[in-house]
């Protein structure tokens, strides 16, 4: 397909999502029905097939259509009521797909990781990444360069967090036409992951921006959910940290040609505290670009998101839905209080929670109920393991059987999406309307 080049204009990225229709259905994707074969994508989501009867095979990740369309619409709608921008964390889906959704409901850019992620957001038209790390590979940096050469309105802003770091990245960069621009990472304290541990370090950073002509420093960032035992109280008094650098910075000239300076925080586990914060920034000597960067509100979960989003805390702002469900099949049943079904570590997230067990869908006659008094206790390559009541056979009212569909709610999205590369999107009536294309 086209969409491996790692180049696209607005025109060519929207061919690109256009493309994605006329891929042909194989062996390739999990889950998808065997009779489909041949067909392309665009084809299978015109039949509209049913989820439960029309050929589908588990274990099959699949996508709520509405609860995907009312996450996306709130979490923008809560960055305009608080004067944030918003650059969602694609890391969490690879699915430009889902990118140009994000774009399309106001997003400023998409936040990516590394530069492979970055040349699938370019490959389908992204125009303006955040690149939430640092990057001191000189063959990186030299794409990187030659793409913002290629396309004056492309823009990229990634992490500095050492003197060492700038001067790879200046001898990398040597003869650019266009200077990278960076913004210097403040960690969230001692044991935190990347960025410059104080402040003195990052005047120390800054300066060597400065001293370069292919860097030009635009502003402060970090992740606030890094903070050791985060709370609230120490993630605002982190907030604080950030804001002042930001402050101190400003306060030396740093930013000088800068457009703008860029302040950026907020995972999707303490946004809340960030745009109180943002909130009470002072004037600066440029206008002030205030990112958000949540990435797992697109589809939420069942797990450790539903249990830690803001929104808990703040129940007038709304509510997020989780929108991925894991449909699995019993394929055995060797006991009252024992049962498996057919998706494993191979299909589901699990490094921050098994997974859930939401629902059961009778084989029997396509019934759906509360799957009450069943959780899973552990997960195989292949299996997961439920752990029943001791009910069994077809009188019980909570009966599960060889044969049963089971709607498993994942914890932690990220590490899901990463295991289907072609997700059906579900309508509330089982309708399969389209499919979403993930690059990992």
């Amino acid at each position: 397909m086209a969409a491996t080049d790692p180049s696209a204009g607005p025109k060519d990225g929207r061919r690109r999502l256009a493309d994605l229709a006329h891929e042909r259905i194989d062996h390739r994707f999990k889950g998808l029905p065997p009779n489909a074969d041949g067909l392309t994508v665009g084809q299978l989501a015109a039949q509209q097939r049913d989820l439960y009867t029309g050929g589908f095979t588990t274990p099959l990740l699949t996508l709520s259509a509405e609860h995907l369309a009312h996450n996306l619409g709130l979490i923008q709608t809560y960055a305009e009521r608080h004067g944030l921008a918003f650059a969602p964390h694609g890391k969490t889906t690879m699915a430009p797909q889902l990118f140009e959704r994000q774009l399309a409901h106001g997003a400023w850019g998409i936040t990516l990781a590394v530069p492979h992620q970055v040349r699938v957001a370019r490959a389908f038209g992204t125009p303006r990444v955040f690149l939430a790390n640092e990057v001191v590979d000189a063959a990186a940096l030299s794409w990187i360069s030659a793409e913002l050469d290629r396309d004056p309105g492309f823009r990229l802003l990634c992490y500095v967090d050492s003197v060492r770091g700038v001067r790879l990245m200046d001898e990398a960069l040597s003869g650019a036409r266009r200077p990278v621009e960076v913004v210097i990472e403040l960690a969230a304290g001692e044991g935190a992951r990347t960025g410059v541990r104080t402040e003195a370090d990052a005047l120390d950073v800054a300066r060597a921006v400065a001293a370069t002509e292919t860097l030009r420093l635009v502003g402060v960032a970090g992740y606030e959910a890094d903070v050791p035992e985060a709370t609230l109280p120490r993630v605002r008094e982190w907030l604080g940290r950030l804001t002042g650098l930001t402050v101190a910075l400003d306060g030396e000239g740093l930013f000088e040609g800068a457009e703008e300076i860029v302040i950026s925080a907020g995972g999707s586990e303490w946004f809340d505290a960030v745009a109180d914060s943002f909130a009470q920034l002072p004037q600066f000597s440029r206008p002030l670009l205030k990112l958000l960067r949540s990435g797992a509100y697109v589809t939420h979960d069942d797990g450790r998101y539903g249990e830690v989003t803001p929104f808990n805390r703040l129940p007038d702002e709304g509510a997020l839905r989780p929108a991925l469900r894991l449909w699995a099949q019993v394929v055995s049943r060797p006991s009252s209080t024992q049962a498996f079904v057919n998706a494993g570590k191979r299909d589901v997230s699990y490094d921050l929670g098994l997974p859930r067990v939401l629902a059961v869908r009778s084989a029997r006659d396509g019934r759906e109920r509360p799957a009450t008094g069943i959780e899973v206790t552990r997960l195989s390559d292949q299996h997961a393991w439920l752990r029943t009541e001791g009910t069994e056979g077809a009188d019980a009212v909570d009966a599960i059987e060889v044969g049963d569909w089971v709607a498993l709610g994942v914890s932690h999205p990220c590490t899901v999406f990463e295991k289907w590369p072609l997700i059906p999107v579900v309508r509330e009536d089982g309708a399969v309307t389209e499919f979403v294309r993930t690059y990992f």
